[in-house]
């Protein structure tokens, strides 16, 4: 084959392989977002890597950043910094909702998150004209999905403009926009008025407090007397063993890679909830059998890694991605590790179910 041949086919080629990776592949779900359009939130290009940096510096000790006061008060913050690092690989590799759910048999993953997160107005006994509260709302896909399901008005609240943006952007492309109303604020201390919530849920955003008994609190002061409040809990399970080293860190590799000052164990949940006020109506590990594997969705192969890592990599190299994005997404494909780990050992579950009612007796009580 001539020289000049041999080029012009390793070019035609070489463009296949990028418009592949790139463009064709886009999105892991439907509605995700694609590789080209990767960014770091509202970090501008040239501080990504720092944020990297600082983020990874604070939590790398999480354990001991949840005890000391200064610190968790800076955790909120970092919270805010972890997401506008992670929110659009997330959406590029796992759709708009950013939680686990249970596999189902012949079903997609995207079917079983649908129907995971329809389980909380079913919980709730949400109905039109309801006004719900999303604690830790994200990009809005549980959000949208309830509201769908149920005919409820839902208001959720994210730590993270960026995310406010990219949840009202797409709560308009649903036609929802109407009914799923979305507000930048910080869960422990809400900008609500008391008693102003018919019910409320939270799906795996509660493990980013520094004190579960705050944001408790808090849902508990903005939900109507008798108002129930689901929550799907990042919890260590029984099986946990704090002298095994092993189970010590992948515990630790999921609090660093998610921004949490701390996983809470299992058995605490409902006293947290009572210490507050609460009344614990149903208490459930949504991950044991015979539900299966919620890891199974986070199971990589080398070849599927290789080519996210190319994608990112290649982003970077032409500066369509900024400089960062690489350690994030490396950072990001760690903690999957640890979260399969974790579920195949049994020792932490990301779906312990509290469903929680707020007592009628507390309209008296709030009355004086």
């Amino acid at each position: 084959m001539e020289p000049a041949t041999m080029a012009w086919t390793a070019a035609v080629v070489g463009f296949g392989l990028v418009y592949w990776f790139v463009w064709v592949m886009g999105a892991a779900e439907v509605k995700g977002k694609r590789a080209v359009d990767l960014k770091m939130g509202s970090i501008t290009r040239d501080k990504v890597q720092d944020k990297y940096t600082q983020y990874w510096s604070f939590f790398r000790r999480p354990k001991e950043t949840a005890t000391v006061a200064a610190s968790a008060e800076k955790v909120p913050a970092f919270v805010d910094t972890f997401y506008n690092l992670v929110t659009d690989i997330y959406e590029w590799g796992w759709g708009q909702s950013f939680h686990f759910s249970p596999s189902l048999p012949g079903r997609s993953h995207r079917d079983a998150t649908r129907i995971h997160e329809e389980r909380v107005p079913d919980l709730l006994g949400a109905k039109p004209g309801h006004r719900l509260l999303d604690v830790g709302c994200g990009v809005g896909g549980p959000m949208r999905a309830i509201a769908a399901h149920s005919g409820s008005n839902v208001v959720g609240i994210t730590i993270n403009e960026y995310q406010v943006n990219r949840a009202r952007a797409h709560n308009r492309k649903a036609g929802l926009d109407s009914r799923c109303e979305v507000v930048c604020g910080n869960f422990l201390s809400m900008p609500f008025p008391d008693a102003s919530f018919d019910g409320a849920y939270s799906i795996e955003a509660t493990c980013h407090a520094p004190k579960l008994q705050d944001v408790y609190g808090e849902v508990f002061r903005v939900l109507k007397p008798g108002g129930l409040y689901v929550s799907y809990e990042w919890v260590t399970t029984s099986l946990y063993r704090a002298e095994d080293p092993d189970h010590v860190e992948c515990i630790h590799g999921i609090e660093r890679g998610d921004a949490l000052p701390g996983l809470r164990r299992q058995d605490e949940i409902a006293s947290i909830a009572k210490e507050v006020g609460f009344e614990v109506v149903k208490e459930q590990d949504l991950a044991l059998p015979p539900a299966l594997p919620w890891w199974t969705r986070l199971k990589m192969g080398r070849i599927a890694y290789w080519r996210n890592s190319l994608v990112v990599r290649v982003l970077t190299l032409l500066r369509i991605a900024p400089k960062g994005v690489c350690e994030v997404h490396e950072m990001l494909y760690e903690t999957a590790q640890h979260l399969t780990r974790g579920g195949e050992t049994g020792i932490f579950t990301p779906m312990h179910m509290v469903l929680l009612r707020k007592p009628a007796a507390a309209a008296a009580e709030e009355a004086k």
